[in-house]
C-alpha cells in the first residue's frame, strides 16, 4: 500500500542527499566520429520571465578522470576554456533559455559526461542537464565506386536536438587548382535544389538526407569517370557552418569487345573454291591410285596360284 509513495519519494531524497535540490535533466546519449562535430542542447522551459545570467559547461572523462570547465557564459561573454578554446563555442540564444553548446573537431579524449548549469536572475536554484557523448573512430574519408553505379556520400550533423540545420551546400572540385562547382544546394527557408536544367550534375543528384534530423547526405547517380574529385558538404546552423569533405575515386569499366565475322571478297571466294577443288582432285586420284594397287596385286595372286597348281599336276603325272 505504501510502495507507490516510497517509490515517489526515493528519488526526492537522493537528490537532497546530495545537496542537487536543483532541477535536473540528465543521460541523453549521442554518438559522434572523430572529426565530426556534435551540437549538445541545452534549454529549459518555464522561467517565469526570469532571464539567463550565466551558463556553465563542464565535461567529466569518467570515474578515474577530472572534470574541466569547457566553457562558460556570463555578463554577455563567451569563454572556451583549456583544450576547448578553439574548438567549443555557445550557439544558443542566450535570451531565449537556450544554452546549447557546439563542439568542433571531436577528439576521443571528448568523450564522457557534459553538464550544462542555466542560472536565471534572482533564482538560487541551478537548471541542469547533462548528456553523454561517445566517440567513435573516424569515419571513412575516401569512397570508390564503379562508373554508371550510384554514389551515397554522407554529411550528418550529429546534435542532441532537432530542427537546428538551416542550409546545405554540396560542393565539387576535381582538383587543387580547378574551379569549384556547385553540385546541390538546399535552404530550409526556401527548399531549392540544384537546378536541373544546367551542369553536369543534372538529373543525376539527389537530396536523400533527413535534413530535420541534420541529415544532408545526397545519391549521386550513374556515376561518370569525370565525378572523380572532392566533394565537400557545407551545413549552416544559422551563421555558423560545418565542413566534411569526401574524396571520390571512380574505377573506368573496360570495354568489351565483340569479334565481328569478316566479310569475304571476291578474292578470298576464288581463293577457296580453288583449294575444294583441288583437294577433290587429289582425293580422286587417291582413290584411282588405290583402286588400281589392289587390281594388280588381285592378279598376281590368281597368276601364282594357277602356275602352282600346273607344277604339281606335272609331278603327279611324272610320278
Amino acid at each position: 500500500m505504501f510502495c507507490p509513495l516510497k517509490l515517489i519519494l526515493m528519488p526526492v531524497l537522493l537528490d537532497y542527499s546530495l545537496g542537487l535540490n536543483d532541477l535536473i535533466t540528465f543521460y541523453p546519449e549521442l554518438t559522434v566520429h572523430v572529426g565530426d562535430s556534435a551540437l549538445i542542447g541545452c534549454v529549459i522551459q518555464n522561467t517565469e520571465g526570469k532571464s539567463v545570467t550565466k551558463v556553465d559547461w563542464t565535461h567529466s572523462p569518467g570515474q578515474h578522470g577530472k572534470d574541466e570547465y569547457v566553457l562558460f557564459y556570463y555578463s554577455n561573454l563567451t569563454v572556451p576554456t583549456g583544450r576547448y578554446q578553439n574548438r567549443s563555442c555557445l550557439v544558443g540564444d542566450v535570451s531565449q533559455n537556450d544554452g546549447s553548446l557546439l563542439l568542433q573537431d571531436v577528439q576521443e579524449a571528448d568523450q564522457g559526461i557534459y553538464t550544462c548549469e542555466i542560472h536565471l536572475e534572482n533564482e538560487n536554484r541551478v537548471f541542469k542537464k547533462a548528456m553523454v557523448l561517445h566517440v567513435l573512430p573516424e569515419d571513412p574519408k575516401e569512397l570508390t565506386v564503379h562508373e554508371g553505379e550510384s554514389a551515397l556520400m554522407g554529411c550528418h550533423f550529429r546534435s542532441t536536438e532537432e530542427k537546428r540545420v538551416t542550409k546545405v551546400d554540396w560542393i565539387f572540385s576535381s582538383g587543387q587548382h580547378a574551379k569549384e562547382e556547385i553540385v546541390l544546394l538546399y535552404n530550409l527557408n526556401k527548399p531549392v535544389r540544384y537546378p536541373q536544367y544546367q551542369g553536369r550534375f543534372q538529373n543525376r543528384v539527389n537530396l536523400v538526407g533527413n535534413i530535420a534530423r541534420n541529415d544532408g547526405a545526397i545519391m549521386l547517380q550513374r556515376v561518370k569517370e569525370s565525378d572523380e574529385g572532392c566533394y565537400t558538404c557545407i551545413i549552416y546552423l544559422g551563421s555558423l557552418m560545418f565542413r566534411k569533405t569526401l574524396m571520390l575515386h571512380v574505377i573506368q569499366e573496360e570495354p568489351q569487345t565483340t569479334t565481328r565475322p569478316e566479310i569475304l571478297g571476291g578474292n578470298h571466294v576464288v581463293i577457296i573454291v580453288g583449294m575444294v577443288c583441288t583437294t577433290l582432285l587429289l582425293l580422286t586420284g587417291l582413290l584411282l591410285i588405290v583402286k588400281t594397287s589392289r587390281n594388280q596385286s588381285s592378279g598376281s595372286s590368281t597368276a601364282l596360284v594357277k602356275s602352282l597348281e600346273d607344277t604339281r599336276k606335272a609331278s603327279l603325272e611324272s610320278g
